[in-house]
């Protein structure tokens, strides 16, 4: 008879980054954990070994979410592992600083076949399972604060992640119309993770952005996931997790994000 103990799938979550830190979240609140990682096979393995060995039931897949074959087989995966699918967190992404007059139309597409349609596919997938469910699910998408204060450089990733919001209210609809306990809530993070070698600078300017002179804090956003997925009178909205940072208009914004490295998740 399958564990009646909550599972989490959380795409994104090989890279020791922000999808990272929800998962050991989840951990400790009691759930079993589903990694999704891409091209971080070593780091979701060590990921794995080191919760086992505190006794977490943790298992990683392997998936490229911009691909609609590898979602499903990444989900039937995982129901054959575990038998029951509680939360879905997606934070997979790609983000590269590119200037507007280099944007290929092969660089555009590929932001949104992994932040906007691998969005999609994974909710799509877990939505549809959770419906069959008499508990239902709970569903966070992830976002980006700067979608509505967009900065130079990233108009691909921000065309791709201004889709969320809308995807995000619209799959509330749709599941709940399948099973009233599905729901479906978007995260929209601020700077709550330095980029890896930011500046002193750099990181500083990052803080000073915010109301509330913080930054490099992603815990605040596994925090936010808890309170979506156990609140069940809350389904369809976005929730900045920004420490003011789209309410506050801070030098840095006149001045664009400073440069960062290529990240993928």
């Amino acid at each position: 008879m399958p564990s009646a103990t909550p599972v989490a799938v959380i795409t994104g979550s090989g890279r020791r980054r922000v999808g990272h830190v929800i998962a050991n979240h989840l951990a400790i609140c009691g759930y079993r954990l589903a990694l999704h990682y891409h091209g971080s096979a070593d780091e979701a393995r060590e990921t794995v070994q080191l919760w086992q060995s505190r006794g977490v039931d943790v298992e990683a897949f392997p998936a490229d979410v911009g691909r609609e074959a590898d979602v499903d087989r990444m989900f039937e995966q995982v129901m054959q592992r575990f038998g029951r699918l509680d939360a879905l967190v997606t934070t997979a992404s790609v983000w590269e600083p590119t200037p507007l007059e280099s944007i290929t139309a092969e660089q555009f597409l590929e932001s949104y076949q992994v932040n906007t349609l691998g969005t999609f596919l994974c909710a799509r997938r877990a939505g549809l399972l959770m419906a069959e469910q008499s508990e239902g699910g709970s569903i966070v998408t992830v976002g980006d604060w700067a979608i509505e204060r967009p900065y130079p450089g990233y108009a691909a990733y921000f065309a791709a992640k201004g889709a969320i919001p809308t995807l995000t209210r619209t799959l509330a609809v749709e599941l709940a119309q399948r099973n009233p306990r599905v729901r479906v809530n978007c995260i929209h993070p601020g700077p709550v993770m330095f980029p890896p070698g930011a500046s002193e600078q750099e990181q500083q300017a990052r803080i000073q952005a915010t109301l509330v002179k913080q930054a490099n804090c992603p815990e605040t956003v596994a925090h936010a996931v808890q309170f979506l997925l156990e609140n069940s009178f809350v389904t369809g909205v976005c929730l900045p997790v920004d420490g003011g940072r789209s309410v506050f208009a801070a030098e840095l914004e006149s001045r664009g994000r400073p440069k960062q490295k290529p990240a993928v998740n």
